[in-house]
């Protein structure tokens, strides 16, 4: 027997997996590829977002809390999961921004941050990994650092020589980034929203959005039909999301019919692809 596909979703937080990419991850392990999602942090340092979870955060702490959040979410989708175990670095606010806590995520030498990555590569052995491009999809300090570990372990996990003692050597064939925010998506997103007579919320984001931003989205996967599992990941997340929240403000028939897919970019190949693709895997199944 051939064995299967194997997907790897690299993010910085309990709650990424699923707000960039969750659709992705549902459709594929329902078609049965082996899909893990890896969080590199625990979310400590983040804020409660949603009144309604404060009594849990008081009664268990945010850790726990998020973990077990995290757990529901997961479950949800139907897909393992990890944990890196590094400390939630925080998103510093203020003109000049403080420094990083020592010790969290971001501070840490990046050799020293991305060998237990480069471990469950070796241990996984993905064919696919998805992360974050250059800016981190926003410029928050976990968000940057999980693209550079992402990069690190995708370039070093077949390196028989890099990072001795952390598994056989095994090399990824396609890394992606997650394009879940494109300026095209959100205009179509808001232009329906107003035609309809709804209220937007981008509109704001839109006033403050480079007209200028090149689209790097290579590559469009289906996956209209896991909408509905995505949503209910997400809303696993209670610390993070509010049930009526921005989030929700397209109402899943119009998304279905405006924007049926999840984006990414095609960041490194070792396989022969042509772009647009309409699958991750495309090039990996046919080798």
């Amino acid at each position: 027997m051939p064995q299967p596909l194997r997907l790897m979703a690299v993010h910085a937080h309990p709650d990424d997996e699923s707000s960039k990419g969750a659709a992705t991850l549902a459709h594929y392990a329902k078609e049965g590829v082996e899909v893990l999602v890896v969080t590199c942090t625990g979310g400590e340092r983040g804020d409660v977002l949603h009144a309604a979870a404060q009594t849990d955060v008081d009664a268990l702490g945010i850790a726990e809390v998020r973990r077990r959040e995290m757990a529901e979410a997961v479950a949800i989708l139907g897909v393992d999961h990890a944990w890196l175990g590094f400390e939630d670095s925080g998103f510093p606010e203020g003109d000049p921004r403080p420094p990083l806590p020592e010790g969290c995520f971001a501070d840490l030498p990046l050799e020293v941050a991305s060998a237990p990555l480069v471990r469950l590569v070796r241990g996984f052995r993905p064919h696919v990994i998805t992360t974050y491009d250059e800016n981190g999809g926003y410029p928050h300090p976990d968000h940057i650092r999980c693209h550079e570990v992402s990069m690190e372990a995708f370039t070093k996990s077949g390196d028989p020589e890099a990072y001795a003692g952390a598994g056989e050597p095994w090399q990824p064939l396609k890394l992606y980034y997650n394009m879940a925010f494109t300026r095209d998506r959100v205009m179509t997103f808001h232009d329906a929203l107003v035609a309809a007579g709804r209220e937007s919320p981008y509109a704001e984001w839109l006033d403050d959005w480079d007209e200028g931003e090149e689209d790097r989205v290579t590559t469009r996967v289906r996956v209209d039909d896991y909408f509905p599992v995505r949503d209910d990941a997400l809303r696993a997340h209670r610390t993070q999301v509010d049930p009526d929240g921005v989030w929700f403000a397209v109402p899943l028939d119009m998304q279905r019919d405006l924007w049926p897919t999840e984006d990414y970019h095609l960041a490194i190949c070792h396989v022969e692809t042509q772009v647009p693709e309409s699958d991750l895997f495309a090039g990996v199944r046919q080798g």
